[in-house]
């Protein structure tokens, strides 16, 4: 299943929000942080990334999208309990194995 980017805008909650669904493989997941980086910096307001219709996430990309919470500042919504447990496991193991970011 391809990737798929909605640019929604909250008003109740005011917030911007990218709803990605789909698969995410490691190629989405960098043009992902290249579009959400970009939007932010055009629109000047942080982004909310919305991951409740993955369907996929390789581990590939799950570093990526841990560096767009913590190093970006992004929020992230609807990652499941289980993805995000793989995407802090697979972010601890490359830290501990000494792959780069």
């Amino acid at each position: 299943m391809p990737t798929t980017v909605t640019q929604v805008e909250d008003v109740e909650r005011g917030k911007m929000i990218l709803h990605v669904e789909g698969s995410l493989t490691y190629e989405d997941a960098i043009l992902l942080e290249k579009i959400a980086l970009g939007m932010r910096a055009d629109l000047n307001r942080n982004l909310t990334l919305d991951l409740a219709d993955l369907h996929f996430l390789d581990s590939e990309s799950a570093p990526i999208i841990r560096r767009l919470e913590n190093e970006h500042g992004f929020e992230i919504e609807g990652l499941q309990i289980f993805l995000q447990n793989v995407v802090e496991e697979t972010d601890s193991r490359q830290r501990r194995e000494g792959f780069p970011k």
